[in-house]
């Protein structure tokens, strides 16, 4: 009997002690599990073996970062230490559990040795435990310096993030007031699109288009192209800016010829395009690193830029000489016959230099960059003649190449550039000459666009025989580069011819030589009874 009993007792003590192992063996689980989360808790890039240098790098990283980065990295730390917290806690509860259910069997079986084991048991979960609460403090306490840190950094970035703000508030209305503008202006300019793309010039108004729409809000340079008409903003028109810097100019020429008495002047050379003028304006204007603003509107501070890149990109100067000519006259004697005679005169001749800069030339003077040139060039290249002449002269269409060539002469005197070019060995009227002379330098007059003429009633009736004349006061409205005959007499035979700049306002704006004996911008009435017709070029 007593054999049967410890033989049960063997047994029994047997599978209680394979329960003991089996709850040691979970307990040593837990502890392994907790120690992975308490080393997960770090930062593996930081290798640092205590809380309080962890928590050190932390804020360091945490200062740098941005004020999202402070953020996700404050919450990723946070729910770290809430985790192995978590674990921490659970592995406790989970090693007091398995021991007290192995007390409680052990107890029940009345095992001395299972008690012994359980003891064990007990002492070892305790162990864990304490251990894994120790490192869990460790964590919590790393996770609240990482907490911490990260709580300054957020504050300092959003610190930083409304200084910011405040100091981009002035910029940013300013960009809403341009964006404003814009609008109106492009409204505005789709009547010019509109005929630009009838014209054939689709493709290069539709590229100007898409920049404009996106790239003028970040203030590029290609807004110059919508800027010709009236912004509403009680500012100039780049046009009306344009003109008054051309009065000034000539305004220059005409006070060097009144301080300077003279027998002749000679003017030579030319000032520069003013696509040229405008396109560095508009790039440099943009483009400026430290005072970027938009090349649409025109207040007192972009107008005064402009008129200063102009004057860097024109110069004008002058020279008096006197000089000794020797020539043949008529001299009646006293018996009434002509005798020739020779003679020497002393003439004082002003000659007036005018020179313009390239845009090579200019952007080494202001220090563009590759991009800034690559821009420059852009702009200028043949794809955008036709936006070029519909912010200059209000219309897409038309010759604005004649356009260019006649401004660049407008100040010169005498015509002798002109009537010496047609072959005439003196002066003669010279209106149609400087309209043929133009005419030339754009090869219109070989590519048959244009005559050669020197008397105006030829040159309006080669229009009329080719059918590219239409007459005045008629439902045709001129465009630039038309070339405009005027009858001062009102008897048909035209008196007078020169070049259609633009119209506006019911106003026909030209260019003409031999006005006042200098090439000199005029206007007149549209419906003007002096005006006669127009040729239109054939090109």
């Amino acid at each position: 009997m007593d054999k049967t009993i410890k033989t049960r007792d063997v047994v029994k003590d047997i599978k209680v002690l394979d329960k003991k192992a089996a709850g040691l063996a979970a307990v040593r689980d837990i502890h392994t599990k907790v120690k992975e989360v308490a080393e997960r808790a770090e930062a593996p890039s930081q290798q640092q073996r205590h809380g309080a240098d962890y928590a050190q790098s932390k804020i360091e990283r945490g200062a740098r970062g941005t004020t999202r980065g402070a953020r996700r990295s404050g919450m990723d730390g946070t729910k770290k230490v809430a985790d192995a917290a978590r674990n921490a806690h659970r592995a406790v509860k989970d090693a007091k559990q398995v021991a007290a259910n192995t007390t409680k069997r052990t107890i029940k079986q009345g095992a001395k040795g299972g008690v012994k084991t359980t003891a064990k048991s007990i002492k070892t979960a305790g162990s864990t435990a304490g251990k894994a609460v120790k490192t869990s403090k460790q964590t919590a306490q790393a996770g609240k310096a990482a907490a911490k840190a990260t709580q300054i950094a957020t504050r300092n970035a959003a610190q930083a993030a409304r200084a910011a703000s405040r100091a981009t508030a002035a910029a940013t209305k300013a960009a809403v007031k341009a964006i404003l503008a814009f609008v109106r202006m492009a409204v505005a300019a789709v009547k010019s699109l509109v005929s630009a793309i009838a014209a054939g010039g689709w493709v290069a108004v539709a590229v100007i288009v898409v920049i404009c729409l996106v790239g003028l809000i970040a203030g590029s340079a290609y807004g110059i192209f919508f800027s010709g008409g009236d912004m509403g903003d009680g500012n100039p028109t780049l046009r009306e800016v344009v003109a008054q810097i051309d009065q000034e100019y000539q305004a220059k020429i005409d006070k060097i010829k009144a301080d300077n008495p003279h027998d002749e002047a000679m003017i030579t050379g030319s000032s520069a395009p003013w696509s040229e003028v405008l396109a560095v304006y508009a790039v440099r204007t943009t483009t400026d690193a430290t005072d970027p603003a938009d090349a649409v509107t025109l207040d007192e501070h972009r107008q005064q830029m402009l008129k200063d890149i102009y004057w860097s990109m024109n110069t004008i100067d002058f020279r008096v000489e006197d000089r000794a000519f020797t020539e043949i006259v008529a001299e009646k004697q006293a018996d009434g016959t002509v005798a020739e005679k020779t003679q020497t005169t002393t003439r004082r001749t002003l000659y007036i230099t005018q020179s313009a800069k390239s845009t090579k030339q200019m952007s080494d003077a202001y220090g563009f960059n590759t991009s800034q040139r690559e821009m420059l060039t852009e702009m200028l290249s043949p794809q955008f003649a036709s936006a070029w002449q519909s912010v200059l002269y209000g219309s897409a269409t038309g010759s604005g190449g004649i356009v260019k060539v006649a401004a660049s002469q407008i100040g010169n005197p005498g015509g002798a550039p002109y009537w010496s070019w047609y072959g005439f060995s003196g002066r003669v009227e010279w209106c149609a000459c400087f309209v043929s002379w133009c005419a030339d330098q754009c090869g219109y007059i070989k590519s048959g666009a244009v005559p050669k003429y020197s008397y105006c009633q030829t040159g309006m009736e080669w229009f009329q025989d080719a059918g590219h004349f239409q007459p005045a006061r008629s439902s045709y409205t001129p465009k630039p580069g038309d070339i405009v005959f005027f009858d001062w007499e009102g008897d048909g035979h035209v008196d007078h011819t020169g070049i259609v700049e633009y119209v506006k306002g019911g106003e026909l704006h030209t260019i003409e030589g031999n006005n006042g004996d200098a090439v000199r911008r005029d206007s007149y009435g549209i419906n003007s009874s002096n005006i006669y017709g127009y040729g239109i070029l054939n090109y």
